[in-house]
């Protein structure tokens, strides 16, 4: 009993261990999926982020398929995917823009500083639609078909590798 009580925390240490090191061995998937890929957009109507462009709602999302960009001016990824929005908008693609916590005069700042791809931008001043939609931060890219069904979801800032597979997420949207 007096060997066994010895070897214990030893065997429990070597377990804890070997535990510990498999699973820093494992490959870890770090973005959250939206549950509603596949689901219409919930309903919402948001106010202008600034005046200049109109705000955004889900009325928007019909007839051809649409990129939903949630992004924010204190967003330092959305600085370093402003030129890729605008590689999008040039090659023909409608952006509607989704403004997270933002004041309107930051918003117009940003947009002054790296470009504006979108056709409208929505004030979501305290987040409810970015959740609504399953969105796990700033900034992310959802492709939205004409009837209002999030088809494909791009988590994190766009880079230019990126754009084919938007651009092709877009077409499969048709």
């Amino acid at each position: 009993m007096r060997k066994l009580t010895l070897w214990l925390p030893l065997a429990l240490f070597a377990f804890f261990a070997g535990l510990a090191a498999f699973m820093l061995t494992q490959e870890k998937d770090q973005f959250v999926e939206s549950t509603m890929i596949g689901q219409p957009l919930p309903a919402f109507a948001l106010e202008p982020a600034f005046e200049g462009l109109p705000g955004a709602a889900k009325t928007d999302f019909t007839g051809r398929p649409k990129l939903l960009n949630i992004w924010a001016s204190w967003c330092l990824p959305c600085i370093a995917e402003a030129p890729q929005l605008e590689a999008l908008h040039k090659q023909g693609v409608e952006i509607i823009g989704i403004a997270i916590r933002d004041k309107p005069e930051d918003v117009a700042n940003f947009l002054g500083r790296h470009g504006n791809p979108y056709t409208r931008i929505g004030s979501d001043r305290i987040s409810e639609v970015q959740l609504a939609i399953g969105s796990s931060g700033v900034p992310e890219t959802f492709v939205i078909d004409g009837k209002g069904i999030i088809r494909y979801q791009h988590i994190g800032d766009i880079r230019p590798d990126d754009i084919p597979k938007l651009l092709a997420e877009l077409e499969k949207a048709q």
